[in-house]
This record gives C-alpha cells, sequence and structure tokens, in this order.
C-alpha cells in the first residue's frame, strides 16, 4: 500500500449514479485516505434546478465551481491525503456544454461561465491520479433507480446519454496527468471482493508507478 506522504489528490469522475461516492467511500476506507464527497443534500439549487433547468443551470454550475475551488484549496493547504467525489472538470467539459447544447443556458451564461473556469484553470493543480468510472446507460438507470433519490426520478434517458457523450470526449483527450479508467459493467466492486481487489490493484500500479519516477 502506498504511504500517506507520497500520495495527495486523488479524484473519482464518472456519469451520474456510475459509483462515484460508493468508490469514494471504499477506497477512503481501505487507504486511510480522507474522503471529499459531494454535498448534494445541501444544494440550495439541485431540486429547483431539476425542476427548471433554464431557469437555475447557470446558478447551479456557479454553485459547483465556487465549491470546488473551495475543496481545491482546502486539499492542498491540509496536510492529508485526499480522495474527492468528482472534480471542476466535470462541471467545465461535462454538465455546463451539454446545458448550453441542449439549450438549457444561454450563450452569454456559456461564455462568462467558460471564461471564468478558463481563468480558474491556471491556478488549479490536476490530481495525482484521476479514476473515470465509465459505465453504459443501463447502469447508470439501475444505479440511479436503486439508491432512490427524489429529485434524480425526472433524469431523462437522452440527458445521461449526452452525458455519457461528453465524459467519452473529455477521457479521450484528458492529458492533464496520470488516467485510470474502470468499467463500471463489468466491474461490480460495490457488491464483489474481487473486482474491488482488482482495483485496488490498479490503482497501487498507478500510484507506484507515477511516484517511482520522482
Amino acid at each position: 500500500m502506498p504511504s500517506k506522504s507520497t500520495t495527495k489528490h486523488i479524484a473519482i469522475a464518472g456519469n451520474i449514479g456510475s459509483g462515484k461516492t460508493t468508490l469514494t467511500g471504499m477506497l477512503a476506507k481501505h487507504y486511510k485516505w480522507l474522503p471529499h464527497f459531494e454535498d448534494v443534500e445541501h444544494n440550495p439549487y439541485l431540486v429547483d434546478f431539476y425542476e427548471d433547468m433554464p431557469r437555475w443551470s447557470f446558478n447551479l454550475q456557479i454553485y459547483f465551481l465556487n465549491n470546488r475551488i473551495k475543496n481545491l484549496i482546502e486539499i492542498h493547504a491540509g496536510k492529508e491525503s485526499v480522495i474527492q467525489d468528482r472534480t471542476i472538470y466535470e462541471d467545465a467539459y461535462i454538465f455546463a456544454p451539454n446545458l448550453f447544447d441542449m439549450g438549457l443556458m444561454t450563450k452569454r451564461d456559456f461564455e462568462n461561465y467558460t471564461s471564468f473556469f478558463q481563468n480558474l484553470k491556471t491556478l488549479i493543480k490536476p490530481p495525482d491520479l484521476l479514476i473515470y468510472l465509465k459505465a453504459s446507460i443501463p447502469t447508470l438507470v439501475d444505479q440511479i433507480q436503486k439508491r432512490g433519490r427524489e429529485y434524480e426520478e425526472n433524469i431523462r434517458l437522452d440527458y445521461l446519454k449526452r452525458l455519457n457523450g461528453f465524459y467519452n470526449k473529455w477521457i479521450d483527450k484528458y492529458t492533464d496527468g496520470p488516467l485510470l479508467v474502470i468499467d463500471v459493467d463489468n466491474c461490480k466492486f460495490p457488491d464483489k471482493e474481487e473486482d474491488f481487489a482488482d482495483v485496488v490493484r490498479q490503482i497501487d500500479a498507478q500510484i507506484h508507478g507515477l511516484f517511482s519516477k520522482k
């Protein structure tokens, strides 16, 4: 197992329902890392957003961006090794462009948001390792239904499909740091010990390889 001193920031990315929060908790327990979970219970915009996306899309994205920046400041200021549920990149490369393409965010708001993010990005250090949970639409739908969040009941299939498209496009071009892609369709880490053990082996290989080069 890698020492805490060599691992600073691990981030997990993935579509809605891919298992980010579950894997974050499992890896935090295994490695004794400090978990940073996405706070969906106290988000003041999320319920309104799902009821009226055009009205609340910009507000929601700015809220996410602000919280993500706050988390990164805390991560790099602290001494603990941190595993983060969702990344700042997903807001900028997945959700905001998707909202704009769907006509749910105005051109003015999207350009304002994009410019703001590009300025912030110059101050952002990428994670030491990015873990992407890749999942098909049936898998996402199944896992969303299992967790039973009321505000997610109205998520449309075409919305998930579009997000998946943006995710795959982003990951295909991701060059900011080490990347590990996990196929959630074939890796049932929440339910199968051997699958979780395989995830841990892949992370160990990435981390040992990454820090042995320094």
